[in-house]
């Protein structure tokens, strides 16, 4: 009998550090299958944020570079540059990308440089705390928030949508935001993630997929209340689709006998 599915050669067969109802794990589960369904194991390189998925060459069977914090855009950069056939993948989370590293990543998606960013907006800091992100939402508690975001107290401001934002720019080509609380948008997501990956490889130039995950540890929840409250408070702010899509024609290329 065939087997139809199986775990990813392109993901290593440990146990996960990640929290419970985390989704970092649904995300890196969704890229190695795409890398592997797309035979492109050998000549894959990943950046991995300062953050949570600092963890994420525990779990990646390809080559991974691990910059400083917010400087994963820069990296991913020059690595494109030195090797133009390879996939290039930016891992970046909210608080690493959208505050420290927002000018890294504006600035290499104005140039349009030709590789991938996988954002994960989970609307708080998580490795160091459960602090107010930038993309914490209006009346969220946070350890620096403890009352709710306010947009009017102490300079709080309001959440940064970074995809709408990196729209407006010429050199940004595909932008979609998925999610992965239900086995449904995980099957939205890999699909947005694959026509970014396709895109880069026909050469188009910068292609970003944000995709909303939970945070059950430093939302004070769990799991599946966490799941519910992504659908019913993160969606409405961040809503859910691709939000630019300049693509032509991009050829599929895809490992032979693989749909």
């Amino acid at each position: 009998m065939k087997q139809l599915y199986g775990h990813p050669k392109s993901l290593y067969n440990v146990a996960t550090k990640y929290c419970g109802g985390c989704g970092h794990g649904v995300i890196h589960r969704i890229i190695t299958e795409l890398i592997d369904e797309m035979g492109l194991r050998d000549r894959s390189i990943i950046t991995n944020p300062v953050g949570c998925a600092i963890w994420s060459d525990l779990y990646f069977d390809f080559d991974s570079v691990q910059p400083p914090h917010g400087r994963t855009p820069a990296a991913a950069t020059g690595i494109k540059r030195v090797l133009p056939d390879h996939l290039v993948i930016c891992y970046q989370g909210d608080g690493d990308m959208a505050a420290i590293g927002t000018a890294e990543m504006i600035h290499a998606a104005n140039r349009g440089e030709k590789f991938t960013t996988i954002f994960v907006n989970n609307a708080i800091y998580g490795m160091t705390g459960g602090q107010m992100a930038p993309t914490t939402l209006i009346g969220q508690k946070a350890a620096t928030a403890p009352l709710g975001r306010d947009p009017d107290a102490a300079g709080m401001g309001y959440p940064i949508r970074v995809s709408e934002l990196l729209a407006q720019l010429d050199g940004t080509r595909y932008i979609a935001r998925g999610s992965v609380h239900s086995p449904g948008q995980v099957r939205k997501t890999k699909q947005y993630i694959r026509k970014a990956l396709e895109a880069q490889l026909a050469g188009v130039g910068f292609t970003m997929v944000e995709v909303l995950s939970p945070c059950p540890t430093n939302w004070g929840m769990e799991p599946v209340p966490a799941m519910d409250w992504l659908e019913r408070e993160m969606i409405p702010v961040f809503p859910l689709g691709e939000i630019k899509n300049t693509l032509d024609q991009v050829t599929p290329i895809r490992k032979e006998g693989v749909a």
